[in-house]
């Protein structure tokens, strides 16, 4: 097993995994292949699969993400949590799938706004016709901020990069039908 220093660890993945995991187990009940965009620290992908175990969960991230999240694996010994692919909203395609479910965790916010709209465009390659899609991370209702919490993390945001921001459901609902999603 890992040092567990060696691994990268998120204390908001451990808040927020529970009340996530309540609606997967709801919406990916009836699902098999779960594509996970965005895996980060891997931190999600072991927990969710452990509670989830008719799932095969699929991580993917950035090149420079794929040690940390192969580390939770490793540690865990999760037979149903696949290694990282590498995934970029910037690629020409994504040779994978087919998934029938798809999860992604606040990472909607850290994209610019073009590498969202081709998240949401590559998801017709990889998703089955009636895959489910799942996503978690702040969001923005009729251009407004829920929460005085959310509109200081705007700021941090847009001070750690002037492409990131906290998406308006609205136009995320938008992209989502464009994928023939509901």
């Amino acid at each position: 097993m890992s040092d567990a220093s060696e691994k990268p660890y998120s204390a908001a993945c451990e808040r927020n995994r529970e009340p996530i995991l309540a609606v997967l187990r709801e919406y990916f009940s009836d699902r098999r292949r779960v594509l996970e965009i965005g895996s980060g620290t891997g931190q999600h992908a072991v927990h969710f699969a452990a509670a989830l175990p008719q799932l095969v969960w699929q991580t993917s991230d950035r090149a420079q993400h794929h040690a940390g999240i192969r580390a939770w694996i490793a540690d865990t010994g999760a037979a149903n949590v696949l290694p990282p692919l590498l995934l970029d909203a910037n690629q020409p395609r994504w040779d994978c799938g087919p998934y029938d479910a798809v999860f992604s965790a606040n990472t909607l916010h850290i994209m610019s706004w073009e590498e969202v709209q081709r998240t949401f465009a590559h998801l017709t390659e990889v998703m089955t016709e009636d895959a489910k899609i799942v996503i978690y991370g702040p969001f923005n209702y009729d251009g407004k901020f829920t929460s005085d919490s959310n509109a200081a993390f705007e700021q941090t945001l847009k001070s750690w990069g002037a492409h990131m921001g906290i998406r308006d459901a609205a136009a995320v609902d938008a992209l989502a039908r464009a994928a023939g999603l509901e």
